[in-house]
């Protein structure tokens, strides 16, 4: 009975730490990659989607509250912004083959960006969103880090932002190969330049587990599209909310 009483103490006192919100969301993302994996990389078996539905579901049955859980995962959240400046390194890696496709690509950076930002608004607005959630529509295609910067900028729930952020990472990540087949898009740097500019970090990380070319094209994508829309969005988003 006593060493009952002992295990469930040493639970609740590692249910309550902040390491084990840190442990919990590590090994939900590698049995997220290991079924990916399993799966012969099929793109309905993301591991991301699945590492969040695992965590979502253990930290509501152990009642682990959000600040608890944050506090573990808060490193892995920092990481973000070394993630973010890395960016520099594929942009540099993937200047020299840009020769000879500069200007679509940059037609394709624009137009992706623009697509994005008024297809996510017109919809909120359709449906009836309030502004704190149209606002937040805006930066949804940029990659987290820096959509979150962009939301402090135009007045914005952060939280709200990265929630859009990397819900249309998962799913552009899960429809971008059916879409791009749909398009008959076959070359590897269109497509990932595509992936890129809808569906930026988690896009990208598919993109370069399919192949090295559409991973390069991504990661470039995802940067640039970071750079312009960190400039951009906050003129656009003023401009049409005065």
């Amino acid at each position: 009975m006593s060493e009952k009483h002992s295990i469930v103490e040493i639970w609740v006192y590692l249910s309550g730490s902040p390491l084990f919100a840190l442990f919990l969301t590590l090994a939900a993302y590698q049995v997220g990659l290991t079924i990916y994996k399993h799966a012969k990389q099929n793109p309905l078996a993301n591991p991301v989607a699945i590492a969040i539905i695992l965590v979502a579901t253990i930290i509501q049955l152990i009642e682990m509250p959000y600040s608890t859980y944050f506090e573990g995962a808060q490193f892995i959240h920092f990481l973000l912004g070394s993630a973010t400046v890395s960016l520099a390194i594929p942009i540099y890696r993937g200047l020299a083959s840009l020769k000879g496709r500069s200007i679509p690509l940059i037609v394709s950076l624009v137009t992706g960006g623009l697509v994005s930002i008024v297809s996510g608004v017109g919809i909120a607005n359709l449906l009836g969103a309030d502004s704190s959630i149209t606002g937040a529509m805006y930066p949804k295609s940029v990659t987290a880090p820096i959509a979150m910067g962009i939301a402090e900028r135009i007045g914005v729930s952060p939280t709200l932002t990265a929630i859009f952020a990397v819900s249309t990472g998962i799913l552009g990540a899960i429809l971008a190969p059916f879409v791009l087949n749909a398009l008959g898009m076959k070359a590897w740097w269109q497509r990932g330049f595509a992936i890129g500019i809808g569906a930026h970090g988690i896009g990208t990380s598919r993109a370069f587990s399919i192949h090295p070319e559409a991973g390069t094209y991504a990661s470039l994508a995802m940067g640039m599209n970071g750079v312009i829309s960190a400039v951009a969005i906050p003129v656009i988003y003023h401009l049409f909310n005065q």
